[in-house]
């Protein structure tokens, strides 16, 4: 590996005939990136204040990209050619690449905090009114949360248009799928990573997660401004602002770029820089993955289309699983999570086996309760929540004799009590008003 070499942000530019948006970075060593992210059908009548608008948003997806291709390395001096961010921006970015990246530092063994420092200069202008529509760009990922958002919107009336990112190859077929099933107009972006970083890590940089939700947001922020939504409406749970372990007071949280903490980061830097009209929340942030599901569990239409497994969303289009894998750990809680809701000769045939009866099984359900080692890396919810789950399973006799339910489950006092309150809708989220009856 190269001795910690600057890592340097080139230069950004978005191209309105194409619609493409080039991202240029490089180590000082002579690595250099070119990223491109390609919008549809770009309009060719925006107003001066949206081309403004437009501008600010292709720069934060400059800088929260380049995450991406900084992680090889994690050099401790970041540069800018061009484009400096003001203040407040790098101490946002600051905070999204040190938080966003603790899983990868935690995981290749280095103290992310140390390193990363990012400085910016000046104050930027205050963000003005775009005049954006009423209207909501609805992130899809294939998952039950974007579906209970989704339907959850159109039965409450809203005008909603789907946002999915993915690569030249198209999209992911339970991406494909479910905006088929809901009927809705959407918009696909597509988003080539550089090739030479994938070089990298085949010659032994580093690798790992990266805060890829930060990502997404941004560009579906850019969507916004440049199709005319006044609002990007992302469907994060309660559960992801909880962590993954404790490293003394410093969290590691898998779903960093999903926590409320993000989200209301994020939210201010887009008034504050971008377009003050422009609202991007989550709907589902007061709801439990329990919660979540049982809404879920309604919409049937989506059973046999709808995923989590991440063998589904594989950049290399040939090695995508055309099924859930049903050895993960996203599978696992997906399964649990559904389990109180669906019957089970249905769900059972939804993924192809009972995980719950599969011994081969049991350790994974042990780490999802808390009884082993610590919460897995993954999206899935708090470790009490999962344990709750599974004591609900331990009272239902079709479940109950199941291995991983006996091996898990355990009653405990009040029972309905925490059930009735891992169910209910709570406060700390930041739902507009008009999103507020929706739920």
């Amino acid at each position: 590996m190269r001795n910690d070499p600057d890592f340097v942000f080139e230069s950004y530019g978005f191209d309105s005939i194409s619609g493409v948006l080039t991202l240029s970075y490089r180590f000082e060593s002579g690595i250099r990136f070119v990223e491109r992210i390609t919008f549809p059908d770009v309009p060719a009548d925006l107003s001066p204040v949206r081309k403004a608008a437009l501008d600010r948003a292709c720069q934060t997806i400059f800088y929260l990209a380049g995450v991406s291709y900084y992680k090889a390395y994690t050099p401790r001096i970041v540069r800018f050619d061009s484009q400096v961010p003001d203040t407040d921006t790098a101490k946002f970015l600051q905070n999204v690449y040190t938080k966003g990246l603790a899983e990868f530092a935690y995981e290749n063994g280095i103290d992310i905090r140390e390193r990363v420092s990012i400085k910016g200069q000046g104050k930027a202008e205050t963000a003005p009114i775009a005049g954006l529509s009423r209207r909501a760009l609805v992130p899809v990922g294939g998952g039950k949360d974007s579906i209970v958002s989704i339907e959850g919107l159109k039965a409450a009336g809203q005008d909603i248009t789907l946002f999915a990112l993915g690569g030249p190859s198209g999209a992911a077929t339970p991406i494909a799928d479910t905006i088929r099933v809901s009927g809705l107009p959407h918009i696909y972006v597509t988003r080539q990573l550089a090739p030479e970083i994938g070089a990298l890590n085949a010659q032994g940089a580093l690798n790992g997660h990266v805060p890829i939700t930060a990502i997404l947001s941004a560009i579906a922020v850019a969507c916004a401004v440049l199709y005319d939504f006044d609002a990007v409406v992302l469907s994060n749970e309660h559960s992801a602002s909880a962590p993954n372990i404790m490293q003394g007071a410093w969290d590691v949280n898998h779903q960093y770029s999903k926590s409320l903490e993000f989200e209301r980061d994020f939210a201010a830097h887009v008034r504050a820089h971008i377009a003050a009209d422009l609202r991007y929340f989550s709907l589902l942030r007061p709801l439990s993955e329990a919660a979540i599901a049982r809404r879920f569990a309604t919409h049937g239409a989506y059973h046999d289309v709808f995923r989590s497994c991440n063998t589904a969303f594989r950049q290399d289009a040939g090695r995508r699983g055309t099924q859930w894998c049903c050895d993960c750990p996203k599978c696992r809680f997906v399964f649990l999570a559904l389990a109180p809701f669906i019957s089970k000769d249905h769900l059972v045939a939804v993924f192809g086996e009972n995980l719950l009866d599969n011994p081969a099984q049991v350790h994974g359900f042990k780490q999802l309760c808390g009884i082993a080692d610590f919460k897995p890396f993954e999206c899935v919810g708090e470790t009490e929540e999962s344990a709750l789950l599974m004591e609900v399973l331990l009272r239902e006799p079709a479940w109950a004799d199941d291995v991983a339910v006996k091996a898990c489950a355990k009653q405990g006092p009040d029972f309905e009590a925490r059930f009735a309150a891992l169910l209910a809708v709570r406060p700390d989220h930041d739902i507009p008003d008009d999103f507020a009856g929706v739920l």
